[in-house]
Order: structure tokens, then C-alpha cells, then sequence
């Protein structure tokens, strides 16, 4: 039988996501592609440190200790001589990463699809917009966010927004054109209407799935972390229980700075539409921007 990766949550990733090659990258902006491919070709035999999302991506992959329910692409502007590092880094530190796209300088988001992913997280703005196009979830990472907590070697920890993420971006936009007050009195009369999905919704159902196969040792726990407030909270709570989708922690902030929340949480990763937001978080957590919705047009 052909080889597959249906039934799999799948995670593509480019290198600077995945590894901390900010000093390579400054190097590469300074001079050119061929003198940062001698680079990282020097550096062959030197393991890049772990970057923003190494935490997410080594705890995701755990859940493969008994049967493959969990794939990681490397998905790369970097060329294939860079990917060699890239590769050998990943063995270095365990993780059973097979899969890779190399592109040198071109975009690599186009192979989501035949990959099918689940999400996909860069530091390229672009290549995420595009891959949000194409109805992938994608996030371009801050990779000078904090890194995670160690605090939960056995649990994989990830929060969410909830309007222009988990949801659409329907109530973001009578806020934005009408106020706070239009916005929770459309929210309390739209309470029991089922907000339609966002972009981040199929990785929310892919991460459930999961949960609910146990995997030796290892288990997930999500957050939802919205500006939101009651009575607005109603409408969020219902949406989430008309998917049959289940969150451990809600957390309704009335517009509250999000990242001292998000430091007690802990997440591997937090999603956001927001910049402000996501600069509030990345002081404490991994973050990525989530270019969706009316305040990303």
C-alpha cells in the first residue's frame, strides 16, 4: 500500500521556527545566500538551539511512542545544503523528523497541500498570509518570544484567541465599526447563534481527536484567551459546544494585557490576531500572529 499520512496531525514548520538560526539569518541579510549556505555548511556538525516552537514540536511528536499519530515537515526557504543543518539538529535532540521541503528563496507554502496540514507556522509573514489563503491554519512566529515552560514535560499546552482565530471575525467587525456597546449588545442577542468558524477550528479538531487517543504519558490541555467579556462570553462558550469541541480553560479578559495570563497558563504556543496582543504574550510565552480577519486586511 502507498505510504500515507492520513489520519495524522500534521505540523509543517520552517527551520527559523523550529530551531533559533536568528545569528545565521542576520548573517544571510548582511551578505548573501551562497556565503549563509557556507555557513551553515561550516556549521554542520553544531546543533542549532531549540527555537520558538521546539517546545510544541518535540511534545506533539511524543505522541508517537506506540503508533504514528503525529507528522513534522520541515517547510524551508532554505536551501538544500542549509537543510542538511536542519536535519542533523533534529537528530541531535531526538526528534524523529523525516519529512522536509527545501525551497531557497522561494515560497514553500504550496506544499501544504499535498501534505494536507494541519498547521503550519513560519517567520515569514507572507508564506503565512498565503497559506491562510489557501484555508490552512498559520501563524508567523515571534522568534524573539520567551521560551516555554519546562513545568510540563508530559502535557502539551496550547491557547487560542477566539475572534479571527478559533471564530470569524463577524463580531470583530460590528465592534470595529461600531463600538464596544454594539458589540456586546449583538453578541447577547446572537448568544445562542453558532459563530462561524475561524481559521485556527480544524487544528482545534485535530488537536481533539488526539486527546481523546491516549498515548503513554502524554495528554493536551487548550485554553481559549479572548479580549472578550460577559455577556459576550455566552456566544463563544455555545459556539464551541455546537462543534462538540471541548476547551480546558477559558479566560474572558474584558481587553486585560494577555500575557501575564498566559505566563500562569504556560502554553507551548499561544495564537493571536492581534499584534498588540501577541507583543503582550511573546514577552512570556511562545507566540505566534495569526493574519486573519477585519484587523489584518
Amino acid at each position: 500500500m502507498p505510504i500515507t499520512l492520513d489520519g495524522q496531525l500534521v505540523v509543517a514548520i520552517s527551520s527559523r521556527a523550529l530551531f533559533d538560526f536568528e545569528e545565521e539569518n542576520q548573517h544571510f541579510e548582511a551578505t548573501n545566500d551562497r556565503a549563509y549556505m557556507r555557513l551553515q555548511l561550516e556549521r554542520l556538525d553544531h546543533a542549532a538551539k531549540p527555537g520558538v516552537a521546539f517546545s510544541l514540536v518535540n511534545k506533539l511528536l511524543a505522541f508517537n511512542a506506540a503508533v504514528p499519530r503525529v507528522e513534522v515537515v520541515i517547510l524551508s526557504r532554505n536551501d538544500p545544503v542549509s537543510g542538511m543543518r536542519v536535519f542533523r539538529s533534529a537528530q541531535h535532540y531526538g526528534l524523529p523528523i523525516q519529512r522536509g521541503v527545501f525551497t531557497r528563496g522561494e515560497s514553500p507554502w504550496r506544499y501544504l497541500k499535498p501534505l494536507n496540514a494541519h498547521l503550519f507556522l513560519s517567520t515569514n509573514e507572507a508564506d503565512v498570509r498565503s497559506a491562510l489563503g489557501a484555508g490552512v491554519p498559520a501563524a508567523r512566529v515571534y522568534p524573539n518570544s520567551a521560551r516555554a515552560s519546562s513545568a510540563h514535560p508530559n502535557e502539551v499546552r496550547i491557547a487560542f484567541d477566539g475572534d479571527a482565530v478559533l471564530f470569524s471575525d463577524e463580531a470583530e467587525r460590528v465592534f470595529q465599526q461600531r463600538g464596544l456597546d454594539a458589540f456586546q449588545s449583538h453578541e447577547r442577542d446572537q448568544a445562542e447563534t453558532p459563530l462561524a468558524a475561524g481559521p485556527f477550528k480544524p487544528l482545534l479538531l485535530a488537536l481533539q481527536r488526539l486527546q481523546h487517543e491516549p498515548a503513554k504519558g502524554m495528554r493536551i490541555r487548550t485554553a481559549l484567551v479572548t479580549a472578550r467579556s460577559a455577556p459576550a462570553h455566552e456566544r463563544a462558550i455555545r459556539t464551541l459546544m455546537d462543534w462538540n469541541i471541548e476547551v480546558d480553560e477559558a479566560m474572558f479578559l474584558g481587553g486585560l494585557p494577555k500575557g501575564e495570563f498566559l505566563r500562569e497558563f504556560e502554553p507551548d504556543f499561544f495564537f493571536d490576531d492581534q499584534t498588540g496582543h501577541v507583543d503582550s504574550a511573546a514577552a512570556h510565552v511562545p507566540a505566534g500572529h495569526v493574519a486573519s480577519g477585519v484587523r489584518n486586511a
